[in-house]
């Protein structure tokens, strides 16, 4: 098993993060997004659109997760987390997340109502590398 530091080491190498919700149904449904803007122990920040089927996803379920995973010439690796969802308005965090090129996606700026703030806060997760897989906990992780 990985510990805390290598985990977040591999996942802040990604470009990709795999993104899944919980639809009306009870369905899950999964995104690529781009890595998350910031990490901050066991949470993750990702931008979006307000409006977007996935925020609206988690104002009304808020269970989720994330994946992560490089796929290597010889070797695979991957990590779930499984946590918990959070749509964020906060406009301390909206400006940190904030990118100049943003205003493609957000033509008013930081404070544009479309824009917010995914904040994925992790419980417990798995990983996979070189055919071995291992499920965890955070408050476990050293």
């Amino acid at each position: 098993m990985k510990s805390r530091q290598q985990l977040m080491t591999f996942i802040e190498k990604q470009k990709t993060a795999f993104i899944a919700s919980v639809d009306e149904e009870g369905f899950p449904t999964i995104k690529a997004m781009f890595a998350p803007g910031k990490i901050e122990g066991d949470s993750f920040y990702f931008s979006t659109n307000t409006s977007s089927m996935r925020a609206q996803q988690y104002m009304k379920n808020p269970k989720a997760s994330i994946y992560f995973y490089n796929k290597g010439r010889f070797k695979y690796e991957g990590v779930m987390l499984v946590g918990t969802m959070e749509v964020l308005q906060d406009a301390e965090i909206k400006q940190e997340l904030w990118h100049p090129g943003d205003t493609m996606y957000y033509s008013g700026g930081v404070t544009d109502p479309d824009y917010c703030v995914l904040k994925f806060t992790a419980v417990k997760g798995r990983h996979y590398c070189a055919l071995k897989n291992s499920s965890f906990a955070m408050v476990d992780l050293e």
